[in-house]
């Protein structure tokens, strides 16, 4: 097994052309691991580009890193490129940056500046009787119903000062990025900031089978349901989008990106007014808030009888969160046909108090400091203490090196975190980190981990929130076995149940014998109320018997 070489590996930002080492280190990685998955030409482009001169892969690199695929040659100056229109020769030779690309309305906007648009645009300007000094926004507005087709930047300004080129490998460029991150949402960045310090990555051993993709069509689906979201953004119906959404792959990560898709589309197709184009992408969708929309679609359309049926039969496999949505419709929907009400299981409801403070201000601030005393401090925790000890306790477990989990050295957890199978692929290592809460070792084992892993990027633990002041005092006062029945309901649904938590807790470490050292407490200010998460952590807390609160803060009258 090989470890990963550590991004500091790839370049040192005191190197001007540190960005070319690390895209160098992308495209090695891509090759060495992912070879198989390009096609001849690709491997073709990406051996061609390495024997360039080093000003040219340079460029083509900076191009790739920015924004877009329109570019000013004006603006494409670097002090350790040189000369742009030699180092850009060789790229323009084989196609892979196009010289004066056709431009539409809108991209000759987003490129030129308002005096360089009122040159290129004189005639019509003149010709729609506009002012001379019409701002962009105004100019714009006037010439884009009348000029719809597309030229080069030579036909809509024949004295430009300047030229426009496209880049014609971003397609490509986006595929190695997405087969060495697993994802679009990582960029180059993420090396800049690894050699800045702002970011540290667990190093976890990968071998030559550690990659994101096993097939091309893997990651040609990706892509298009990328692209497709992108179109979405960019204003395109979703009626005519749902047509062109792959169908399901059986790859069960694929999967559930594509019903992520179905469900904004059916959510953008229901704010439009298009109810039975949401019906249709929410039917589609093998996820739970689809599931839930589609019933709240058919129940406004009067479809009751239809959407009991499917209500019924979700709630057979419904998880937490579902099942709470589901237990508010069902008993709507069984008045409406005169049904018998399901029986329902109501929420324990925790104490609740409302506290009149000077305001306003912040909060949760105000409670902790009207609660805070030198032997009990409140601390202003929310979602980061019992997810953070959760993280210290399992770190074993979250990093292990499973195939899939890792395969590049950027990961701040695995790519299967919430997937159906995550538990169960480290049952063992989860339930050895658990044993520590029974004999008494959890206490040394998170201290340790705080210790050896402080600043690492973790999905769990959030190094600002979980001091050691903060950490020693909650391991002294909660609890091993409210630590396991917590830990317990998280690695249930990671996903969903990582939030919700109370944004107060205050530690009493000197409290009598028999009486809780600890108490949870969730604020809500004037106007606000529970949600539906909340009320979930809440009703596990009154259950287990967990101290928790909710105080309603109203402001004190002034004067």
């Amino acid at each position: 097994m090989n470890s990963a070489p550590a991004a500091s590996a790839t370049a040192s930002l005191e190197d001007p052309f540190y960005y070319l080492a690390n895209f160098r280190y992308v495209v090695a990685w891509v090759l060495a691991r992912h070879s198989d998955l390009l096609r001849a030409d690709e491997h073709d482009v990406l051996q061609q580009w390495l024997t360039l001169p080093k000003p040219s892969q340079a460029l083509l690199v900076r191009m790739v890193m920015r924004k877009g695929e329109l570019f000013r040659v004006d603006k494409l100056s670097y002090a350790e490129i040189g000369d742009t229109h030699k180092a850009l020769a060789p790229l323009l030779a084989r196609g892979w940056v196009e010289d004066a690309p056709a431009l539409n309305v809108a991209e000759l906007f987003k490129l030129l500046r308002l005096s360089e648009l009122r040159l290129a645009l004189n005639r019509q300007q003149q010709a729609l009787d506009l002012p001379p000094n019409a701002t962009k926004t105004a100019l714009q507005a006037a010439v884009t119903p009348v000029l719809t087709d597309s030229r080069p930047l030579r036909q809509w300004w024949p004295t430009a000062t300047t030229s426009i080129v496209r880049l014609n490998v971003m397609a490509l460029c986006d595929r190695l990025r997405l087969m060495f991150f697993g994802n679009l949402r990582q960029d180059w960045a993420e090396f800049v900031l690894t050699e800045l310090g702002l970011q540290r990555f667990e190093q976890v051993p990968l071998t030559g089978e550690s990659r994101a993709f096993q097939h091309r069509d893997e990651v040609d689906t990706y892509l298009a349901l990328h692209r497709l979201r992108e179109r979405l953004e960019n204003g395109e119906p979703p009626e005519q989008l749902a047509c062109e959404v792959p169908a399901a792959s059986g790859n069960r990560w694929l999967d559930a990106r594509r019903s992520r898709l179905l469900l904004t589309l059916g959510q953008t197709a229901e704010r439009s007014g298009d109810a039975e184009q949401a019906l249709s992408c929410y039917a589609e969708s093998n996820n739970s808030e689809a599931r839930i929309r589609r019933l709240r679609v058919l129940e406004r359309l009067g479809r009751y009888q239809e959407a009991y049926e499917l209500a019924q039969s979700a709630l057979a496999q419904a998880g937490e969160s579902e099942a709470q949505a589901l237990g508010r419709l069902l008993p709507r929907l069984a008045r409406k046909l005169n049904q018998p009400a399901p029986l329902a299981t109501s929420a324990a409801e925790a104490p609740t108090y409302v506290l009149e403070l000077p305001g306003p201000q912040p909060v949760e601030r105000a409670v902790a400091e009207h609660f805070t005393a030198p032997d009990a401090p409140v601390f202003y925790v929310e979602n980061g203490l019992l997810t953070g000890l959760f993280g210290l306790l399992l770190w074993p477990a979250i990093f292990k090196p499973l195939p899939g989990a890792f395969f590049h050295p950027f990961h701040s957890g695995p790519a299967d975190l919430y997937r159906e199978d995550f538990v169960r692929q480290r049952q063992a290592d989860i339930d050895a980190c658990l044993a520590q809460l029974d004999d008494g070792r959890y206490h040394a084992s998170m201290l340790s981990t705080w210790h050896a892993k402080q600043g690492i990027t973790s999905p769990f633990v959030h190094w600002g929130i979980l001091t050691e002041p903060l950490l020693t005092a909650a391991l002294t006062c909660l609890p091993a076995a409210h630590l396991r029945a917590c830990f317990t309901r998280l690695l249930s649904d990671l996903k969903h149940n990582r939030a919700g938590l109370p944004d107060l807790i205050q530690l009493m470490p000197d409290a009598p014998a028999g009486k809780p050292r600890y108490r949870m407490i969730e604020v809500k200010g004037p106007g606000d109320r529970l949600q539906d998460n909340q009320r979930r952590w809440i009703d596990f807390f009154c259950r287990h018997e967990m101290p928790v609160e909710v105080c309603h803060v109203r402001w004190q009258p002034k004067g």
